[in-house]
């Protein structure tokens, strides 16, 4: 696979260590984006959050609970991306 968007996926899977929120900020990046995008990201935060949380009580090593949220994370924007009209907009 590309290794850049590893590297990403990977970094980003660390994110998931904290509990899930919206700030202030995030809330106003987020309103121009569609409900049902919002929804599935929602739905994201929750689950990640809890597998994380779950899997390092369960003494899974810290490197591979990120890794398996970089694969849950790139199922996510797949489903995200399958979401979104395609537009030709170059």
């Amino acid at each position: 696979g590309n290794q850049h968007a590893r590297r990403v996926l990977v970094e980003a899977g660390w994110a998931y260590r904290f509990s899930a929120k919206v700030s202030k900020e995030m809330q106003k990046r987020q309103e121009e984006v569609p409900l049902n995008v919002r929804d599935i990201a929602w739905k994201a935060q929750l689950r990640l959050t809890k597998r994380f949380r779950k899997m390092s009580l369960n003494g899974k090593p810290n490197n591979l609970i990120v890794v398996a949220m970089a694969r849950e994370i790139a199922a996510f924007m797949w489903s995200i991306a399958n979401e979104v009209p395609i537009t030709n907009n170059q």
